[in-house]
């Protein structure tokens, strides 16, 4: 196997130039050189690097992460990176046999050590997906609690500063302005979920915002569990979501981002309700990363579809 890695690695020197013509990357191009896999990693490194360095994000913009393949360059980004940052998680098994391979060893933060881990859960009336052997995953989704994020913001910014002590100062300014932003977004959510009896979202789509929910007190139904790779609920599932939305008197339906919203819009057409996008900020378009879109101003966003559809 390991002889298969480098034979990729050789082959990716040569095109090297030109494939990562569309790749997001942020900083100087020198200094420390960091290498996330998916936005929110990417995001909360960029925060802490400054300009003391270069992020690059191996997910391409507007692609789904649990589908994620890496690629030649990819491995060799990691390789000749200071700081390889990832999830985890289920979705990202394949890090280990790339990291395994390297002829040596990557500095590593996995955001899932950065904060307590909830299991992922399968809610009344979803669709579940069948685990190997019974077994139960935890849920990788650690970033949608503001408050998680503000954890793995402070992580990665202890890690830079052991790697590039002569900017340790840049990196704990840089982790207390984007944390004290955190820190009034997550505010901000309190508050709001403070004004509502029993807030109560359905999500036609999956539900990788186990955390976000325990964050809040919000209870959540969704279509299927937030790693799931199905696209079509059960007819159980569907009439338990439409019945759910009657019956609660729920105005909308949510969907994630890069979904087609199908199984949103069938529920909520059923139900006399409407749809909306709720953004998991596992990753962005082109378009958005262009805008300057960060895990703030998405969820951010997020806030504001709250505001016009639950009150």
């Amino acid at each position: 196997m390991k002889r298969i890695w480098i034979l990729l690695l050789a082959l990716a020197v040569l095109p090297l130039s030109g494939c990562g013509a569309g790749r997001a990357a942020s900083g100087t191009g020198t200094g420390l050189q960091v290498v996330a896999t998916d936005f929110p990693a990417y995001d909360f490194a960029r925060a802490v690097c400054g300009d003391s360095g270069t992020v690059t994000m191996l997910l391409p913009p507007g692609t789904e992460s649990h589908s994620y393949e890496p690629t030649p360059s990819d491995i060799l980004l990691v390789q000749k990176c200071d700081l390889f940052i990832y999830v985890g998680g289920e979705s990202d098994q394949w890090v280990d046999t790339i990291l395994d391979s390297l002829d040596h060893p990557v500095e590593t933060l996995r955001m899932v050590d950065c904060v307590d881990l909830l299991d992922e859960e399968t809610s009344e009336g979803m669709t579940a997906r069948e685990e190997p052997g019974g077994v139960t995953e935890k849920d990788e989704h650690v970033w949608t609690a503001p408050r998680n994020a503000a954890k793995i913001v402070e992580a990665a910014a202890a890690r830079m500063e052991a790697l590039d002590p002569a900017h340790a100062g840049d990196f704990r300014a840089n982790a207390a302005d984007y944390t004290a932003r955190i820190d009034r977004l997550d505010g901000e959510f309190r508050d709001f979920f403070a004004g509502l009896k029993n807030p109560v979202m359905v999500f036609g789509d999956r539900f990788p915002l186990r955390y976000f929910a325990e964050e809040y007190g919000v209870t959540c139904y969704a279509a299927f569990p937030g790693c799931s790779t199905q696209t079509e609920p059960s007819a159980a599932t569907i009439a338990f979501l439409t019945d759910k939305v009657k019956s609660e008197g729920i105005s909308t339906v949510y969907y994630i981002e890069f979904s087609n919203h199908l199984v949103a819009d069938s529920i909520a057409e059923a139900a006399g309700a409407r749809t909306a996008e709720f953004d998991s900020c596992h990753n962005v378009s082109r378009r958005q990363l262009e805008d300057g879109a960060t895990y703030v101003s998405l969820m951010q966003q997020n806030l504001e579809t709250l505001k016009a559809t639950m009150q």
